[in-house]
């Protein structure tokens, strides 16, 4: 050993006395020369594979003269001098001895304010020697922690990306050699991180943040509050990578960190949002870190759960499908958290980065899949944060919080939940968006089982059904989720719906009924499809089953409706959508109209009504006369409801209220709901009421007048005193000369009718100036510039020859002699002509 000692320091003895020239060359001006000198060196060192020791000896000897050549003007000769000290470090087996010398002329260089290297690639290879040097050196750095890390300070905000790279993995392997010191100093490296970790390079970013999570966890721990809004902006990154490396730290920390108890609450959620990370890599990662995590906690606190340990492991029932529960200690760290954990991310859901917002709503469901029937004791600040996140503008906010939703309804037990989401959906916390609580209570029904709601479905459907709630708002969302309420309670309850059937269907009545879009409202009639369903009916079985409580729910409040009340609009909804029974009820569905169609109500609601009814009794038979009852009552009806809203009124409302009422008369004549009989009963104050409407300034109006005493010419015409038939023609002449060629036709149809209705009762004799006027006012309009109407009227005319030839062939001769439509009088005296002549010949000898 001793012959091998001195043989290594002959040999070192040796190599100086060969290096003595070369070191006296470094201090000479020619650049060129302190160069060769350096190259030397190396290759008589290095570069001839000596011992270890024999380097030992010659490294310590000629340090001092390398180290300051680190300060030479040249670039070259700086370089080949890093080179060489570094294999020099990296060779000889005590290199701790070099570090008197060689750390603080480091730090002088690189570890000033201004760092004196001006080469990137040189300062590079000064940190890759200094990482070198603390893999080598380990503990023997302790005394150097200041120097260390006034140098760290300095390269981790280096310009080189590569230099800040370095000086992370130098910064790692620095705090793992001397942790018992590097807390001292730790803190002072935050901020130059900090600084770095939004650097454009995501691979400056992995390393920053690997380089924090050892300054953190080899620190004093004063400075992770300083550190985790920077980390939590990185689970933002781009980069995969990144996030990855994020996990792996906070990870990192909540395993092994000596005061992590006291941030635990800060922690877990920077890891649980990983666990919903796009990349697989990294949502595997989160969950292995968060299993071992909980696993190390359990065993940490085993006294603390052995009561508790039998029951949690207990899977509650209806936990949803296809997630695996977490463990005990996972558990247990959230639900003891969940108290700070709720206000930080009520707070984040109002961050103005949409980014934060979806992160912080799929980390909501996730602490509520931990929390399970915990989530019981936060239930206020929790729906007070759903109900704003319901509204947010980004739809993946919405779904994640509505998911989160589902979840309390899983977890939480119906009565605690439906204690507050009831009030609030009866008093909505936002008047502008009066609609979020019903969503989040159609989210956390939809989370419920069947057995638990049971109970509370007249609880939930009363609510539902109330007028603040159901009948307040007409925006479209807040329809839509009102009846997604109901389809929720539909498909989570089915036939156990049964018992809240009315409710439901009113509710159904009252969207489809406020809803502008026919789509919706499509989709409304849908959800009373399945309503019937659901209780083996169809859709008219089931308006049977409640027709006479619905229309008592109408009833209850018709004195006060006006053109704004829903309930006109579902009275409109139930009798059409009822079909045939609407027909089975009249007894009470006759008051209600009386009720509202008196003269005195609100116009507009009149009108609603009036065409409600028009479009009902032109298919009476399928509808309100279904059962053949109908006829009992039209006649009162006629009398109590439509003549009355005939009477001529001033004003353009007015008058369009009597053209919804004509309308409906007619539709009442056409579809064969009203007798012979009872028209005749009325015959006097009808006739005169249409008549006066045969003067409207409305073409509509004129019209459907015209058409109503058509309808009832036909049916009550013969029937007619001559004294009633006779006040008929007078006003249906006038209209011939109408500014409206579709009312002219129409009078003319009456007229024809009129001809048509004049019997053998009909005293011509008596009546001849009547017939006379009627003959000469249609002889005029044989020359009409029209050749329809003329064609029309002659036919009309033609009708007339049979009541009285004798009169009519004088008029149309004396018409004839003036050279007045004198091919249409030719036409209409043989017709005269032919029908007399056939007269008799029928007639007895």
């Amino acid at each position: 050993m001793a012959a091998t000692a001195a043989g290594d320091e002959h040999a070192a003895s040796e190599v100086l006395r060969g290096l003595h020239r070369h070191l006296n060359c470094l201090n000479e001006d020619n650049k060129a020369t302190r160069k060769r000198a350096l190259e030397s060196i190396k290759k008589e060192t290095i570069d001839k594979g000596l011992s270890s020791s024999v380097l030992q000896e010659v490294f310590f000897a000629i340090l001092k003269p390398l180290l300051k050549c680190l300060s030479d003007t040249m670039e070259r000769c700086r370089e080949t001098t890093i080179v060489t000290m570094t294999e020099f470090i990296r060779c000889v087996p005590k290199p701790e001895e070099s570090l008197p010398y060689l750390i603080p002329c480091l730090a002088q260089r690189f570890g000033e304010k201004e760092v004196l290297e001006p080469s990137e690639e040189l300062r590079l290879l000064a940190v890759e020697m200094l990482t070198l040097t603390v893999e080598v050196c380990g503990r023997h750095l302790a005394p150097y922690l200041n120097e260390m890390i006034s140098i760290l300070q300095r390269t981790i905000v280096d310009p080189f990306p590569d230099v800040k790279r370095e000086s992370c993995k130098c910064t790692v392997n620095f705090a793992k050699c001397v942790p018992e010191h590097f807390h001292m100093q730790a803190e002072s490296l935050v901020k130059p991180l900090m600084l770095t970790i939004t650097h454009q390079h995501s691979r400056v970013r992995v390393s920053v943040i690997e380089a924090t999570g050892a300054v953190i966890q080899h620190g004093s721990g004063k400075n992770v509050d300083d550190v985790l809004s920077h980390l939590a902006q990185r689970l933002f990154d781009d980069s995969p990578q990144v996030r990855k490396a994020v996990t792996a730290v906070v990870g990192d920390w909540l395993l092994n960190m000596r005061d992590r108890y006291s941030y635990f609450h800060k922690l877990i959620p920077l890891l649980l949002s990983s666990i919903t990370d796009e990349i697989p890599e990294i949502r595997l990662l989160a969950d292995d870190l968060w299993k071992d995590v909980g696993l190390q906690w359990e065993k940490e606190n085993e006294d603390d759960i052995k009561d508790k340990l039998d029951f949690l492991l207990t899977t509650p029932l209806h936990y949803p499908s296809g997630v695996e529960r977490p463990g005990l200690g996972c558990r247990e760290l959230v639900v003891r958290n969940l108290g700070r954990l709720v206000p930080a991310i009520t707070h984040d859901m109002t961050d103005w980065l949409v980014p934060t917002r979806i992160r912080t709503s799929q980390l909501l469901s996730v602490l509520l899949l931990h929390a399970e029937d915990h989530t019981t004791q936060h239930l206020q600040p929790l729906l007070a944060m759903l109900y704003r996140a319901c509204t947010d503008s980004e739809r993946d906010v919405v779904n994640n919080c509505l998911a989160a939703a589902k979840l309390i309804g899983t977890f939480v037990p119906p009565p605690a939940f439906l204690k507050l989401l009831l009030e609030h959906v009866t008093v909505p916390h936002s008047s502008s968006h009066p609609w979020a609580p019903l969503m989040v209570l159609a989210a956390v029904l939809g989370g419920s089982s069947r057995e638990l709601l049971k109970p509370h479905l007249h609880q939930i459907a009363n609510i539902l059904i109330q007028p603040d709630v159901c009948q307040e708002y007409q925006q479209v969302m807040y329809l839509e989720q009102l009846l997604t309420c109901v389809d929720v309670l539909l498909h989570q309850c089915e036939s156990e719906c049964t018992s809240v059937s009315l409710q439901l269907l009113q509710v159904l009545v009252t969207v489809q009924s406020l809803s502008t879009e026919p789509q919706f409202s499509a989709k409304a009639l849908e959800s009373a499809h399945l309503l019937s369903k659901v209780q083996d009916l169809d859709l008219i079985e089931l308006y049977r089953k409640h027709m006479r409580q619905l229309l008592d729910w109408l009833s209850a409040s018709v004195n006060t409706w006006t053109s704004y009340s829903p309930q006109r609009l579902q009275l409109q909804i139930i009798v059409m959508q009822s079909g045939p029974v609407i027909g089975e009820f009249l007894n009470q569905l006759m008051p209600l109209l009386h009720s509202c169609l008196q003269p005195n109500r609100d116009t507009e609601m009149r009108m609603s009504i009036f065409t409600m009814l028009a479009k009902l009794l032109l298919n009476a038979s399928n509808t309100l006369d279904s059962q053949g009852q109908f006829c009992d009552e039209s006649q009162s009806f006629l009398h109590n409801i439509l003549l009355p809203n005939l009477v001529w009124h001033a004003g353009r409302t007015a008058a369009a209220v009597r053209t919804s009422a004509l309308s409906c008369l007619l539709a009442l004549l056409h579809g064969g709901s009203v007798t012979p009989g009872q028209l005749l009963c009325l015959e006097e104050k009808l006739s005169s009421l249409v008549l006066s409407a045969l003067e409207e300034d409305s073409q509509m109006s004129r019209l459907l007048a015209c058409r109503s005493l058509s309808a009832m010419l036909r049916l009550i015409g013969t029937s007619l005193h001559h004294e009633a038939l006779n006040k008929l023609y007078p006003e249906l002449l006038k209209r011939l000369d109408d500014s409206s060629e579709e009312v002219r036709g129409v009078a003319l149809q009456a007229l024809g009718l009129w001809l048509s209705s004049v019997t053998k009762d009909y005293n011509p004799e008596l009546c001849t100036p009547h017939l006379q006027l009627l003959f000469q006012q249609l002889l005029l309009h044989l020359d009409d510039p029209d050749s329809s109407v003329q064609d029309q009227v002659l036919e009309i005319l033609k009708k007339g020859s049979s009541v009285h030839p004798t009169l009519l062939k004088r008029e149309a001769e004396a018409v004839r002699d003036k050279q007045r439509s004198p091919h249409y009088c030719d036409l209409l005296l043989q017709h005269i002509s032919s029908v007399s002549t056939e007269t008799a010949a029928d007639s007895p000898v």
